[in-house]
């Protein structure tokens, strides 16, 4: 899930999982798979960060080569 804001500043959980499309009209608007559609006060950029880390922490998006893999053993 990632927390963003709507413009009158609500801040809410979006599974990042069925997010479609993102856009910026200059709103950011986020249209998910099942055609709803949100707007938000974040930039394209800080969602893209957003739902990158995500991928991340569930483990759906590996480190990029070149990057350090810590040992926790």
């Amino acid at each position: 899930m990632v927390q963003l804001t709507r413009l009158n500043g609500k801040r809410f959980s979006l599974n990042a999982i069925y997010i479609e499309v993102i856009e910026s009209f200059p709103d950011t608007t986020i249209t998910l798979t099942n055609g709803h559609k949100y707007v938000v006060k974040e930039s394209e950029q800080e969602v893209y960060a957003s739902i990158t880390s995500f991928y991340r922490e569930i483990n759906m998006l590996s480190l990029r080569k070149g990057s350090e893999v810590v040992d926790h053993e």
